[in-house]
């Protein structure tokens, strides 16, 4: 626990075995309290690695897709009793080592959303990111800032940390099931003016680290600028999206109205 808030480590996992042991292996074990796993229908040794490891573990029967995955692990985080919730890839890419420093931004008070950045500093090329996987964050990103009215170095990562409160009251199930789910949950967080801290992170880019390939990012990319799109024209009343409608409908189910469903 950190400052009493009980604190969950979730890892959304899809065909993960030979970077797991290593993500586990740094996680801060006197600070985390759940570790948390969702494997969604791998077709390596994901599951058997998470077994071995002792980590709490839920499976899909079939893949549900990289948003969908989230919402598994959003929902056991919260069925767990988490007061702050980290979401790190198990592919080795982000340092499970910043842990501390992330769930302290939260647990502070100070912010509901952190950030862990690749682009804040120089570490994003020197860690190996493809140029053109760069240029586009960085184009992308530029294009988000003006059109959320937001100032983030990237809003791409797979490294986030969330207070519960922001994970109850998002409208996550109306996020999609794919990659693009993080840029509409982030959104969902701009609208209700959740306030959102960076912290710069280092990465890693290697074989066994899981990257999606260039058709798949230019298919994110679009969905990127589709979203900001989408949450301009509502907040300009242009079009009323239910993306971002207000009401209960689409929240993750509680804890004490259900239990996860692998």
């Amino acid at each position: 626990m950190v400052e009493g808030k009980r604190v969950a480590v979730v890892l959304p996992a899809y065909n993960a075995a030979r970077t797991l042991a290593q993500t586990v292996q740094e996680i801060p074990r006197d600070l985390v309290d759940d570790i948390i796993l969702t494997d969604d229908a791998s077709t390596d040794d994901t599951l058997a690695v998470a077994k071995a490891l002792g980590i709490t573990t839920v499976r899909h029967d079939q893949n549900r897709g990289y948003g969908g995955n989230q919402k598994t692990c959003y929902q056991a985080a919260l069925a767990a009793g988490a007061d702050v919730v980290v979401m790190l890839h198990p592919d080795y890419q982000y340092s499970p080592r910043l842990i501390p420093a992330m769930v302290a931004m939260i647990a502070s008070g100070h912010y509901d959303v952190v950030l862990g950045s690749r682009i804040l500093g120089t570490g994003a090329l020197k860690g190996g990111m493809p140029l053109y996987k760069y240029i586009a964050n960085r184009a992308l990103t530029f294009f988000q800032n003006i059109m959320v009215k937001q100032k983030l170095s990237e809003y791409h990562t797979g490294y986030r940390a969330f207070s519960r409160n922001v994970l109850e009251e998002l409208p996550l199930l109306r996020c999609s099931d794919d990659f693009v789910f993080d840029n509409e949950m982030l959104a969902q967080a701009i609208l209700r003016d959740y306030r959102i801290g960076e912290i710069s992170c280092p990465t890693r880019y290697f074989a066994e680290a899981s990257s999606i390939n260039f058709r798949r990012s230019v298919v994110y990319g679009l969905g990127v600028v589709a979203t900001s799109l989408r949450l301009w024209a509502h907040r300009l009343s242009l079009r009323q999206d239910p993306l971002f409608a207000p009401g209960d409908e689409g929240r993750l189910p509680s804890a004490s109205k259900a239990p996860v469903t692998p």
